[in-house]
């Protein structure tokens, strides 16, 4: 079947990306940031991000929800964004990491169609590895608890999730790793990485 030779290697490629990440992190305990130095890794997610929105685009006849999906509003202003500490920052993107994971989970028992479905499961994957990475971070002690009311929104259409992800990994996501690298990537490097080129 045409189109699908490549998926499996992808995915595996991927698998074995978020693997080394958090073999790293549990490896390394004490400065689990250390892995955001490689500015590839953000810029790889944000590929794959666009990819999957573009991939479900082409799904045909995609039906809207019955019920409609609550989603997070993750739009922020860099200035607020900058004023916030990292942990404050970590815990806001795992609330909206929470409400999109509910959100695909519940679409996932709407949709029969089987390029919806797939898609729908991909971006749980892809949703649910930052999610669990992000637990790994922590500056405070305890666990992060779900007890959040992140701003949101409904939606009955499916593209909608795919459009919020994009935009978390994008946005959100993308800074904090910046930020995070801009601290820890000077420690022990005479010869920090400028800043990606889309970091702004």
């Amino acid at each position: 079947m045409q189109g699908r030779s490549p998926q499996p290697s992808m995915e595996l490629n991927r698998l074995l990306l978020l693997t080394s990440f958090l073999l790293h992190v549990k490896e390394d305990r004490a400065s689990p940031t250390r892995l955001v130095c490689d500015s590839r890794l953000i810029q790889k997610y944000i590929v794959e991000a666009k990819d999957m929105e573009k991939r479900v685009g082409q799904c045909q006849a995609l039906p809207a929800l019955r019920c409609p999906a609550v989603l997070p509003l993750v739009d922020f202003t860099f200035q607020q964004w900058k004023s916030k500490s990292n942990e404050t920052k970590r815990r806001e993107i795992l609330c909206d990491l929470a409400l999109l994971l509910g959100a695909a989970a519940g679409a996932q028992g709407q949709v029969s169609d089987e390029c919806g479905a797939r898609q729908l499961s991909q971006l749980y994957r892809h949703a649910n590895s930052f999610f669990l990475l992000l637990q790994t971070f922590s500056w405070e002690a305890g666990h992060w608890e779900p007890s959040c009311s992140p701003h949101s929104m409904e939606q009955t259409h499916i593209s909608s999730m795919f459009l919020t992800y994009r935009q978390l990994v994008q946005g959100k996501l993308r800074f904090f790793f910046h930020d995070l690298a801009t601290v820890s990537c000077k420690q022990g490097q005479g010869d920090s990485r400028d800043p990606p080129c889309g970091a702004q």
